[in-house]
């Protein structure tokens, strides 16, 4: 069963159990899975493209989570994270720091990486590798850590 289809069968059952922050959170996936099927005119969206629409999608409740903590908006911050909880649950499980380290060691290793001039080379590799189960945010710092 596809992404679309479970979503479509969850939003029917938390319309049915009127659950509605759940709710909420799948019709953001579903409108956000729409919108990358019609933007670049493909009838299909592919897994992986799933993926990083719902990455984009986590990635911008975090933002918005950050913010409205900042300004004090509790009400808001709430609504935010019970998004992001039901996005994150259709994600591929995410790697903690010390399995990305290691991976991110091996290809140094790999290559032949020296210092900060071979990082695009290995983000190259550990970005592909790693698509879907780690945060680039973090790969990123991870790799500049090792390699300095």
């Amino acid at each position: 069963m596809s992404l679309q289809q479970n979503i479509d069968q969850d939003i029917k059952s938390a319309m049915l159990n009127k659950d509605s922050s759940r709710l909420r959170g799948l019709r953001a996936i579903k409108a956000a899975l729409l919108v990358a099927k019609t933007e670049k005119g493909a009838e299909t969206v592919t897994e992986d493209t799933e993926i990083k629409v719902l990455q984009r999608l986590v990635k911008q409740r975090k933002e918005s989570a950050e913010i409205y903590q900042a300004q004090n908006r509790q009400d808001l911050y709430q609504i935010e994270l019970e998004e992001l909880q039901v996005i994150e649950a259709y994600l591929p499980k995410q790697m903690d720091r010390s399995e990305i380290s290691a991976h991110i060691t091996e290809v140094i290793a790999r290559t032949g990486a020296a210092g900060m001039k071979d990082m695009g080379k290995v983000m190259g590799i550990v970005n592909k590798n790693l698509a879907g189960k780690a945060d680039g945010k973090t790969i990123s710092e991870l790799v500049k850590e090792l390699l300095a």
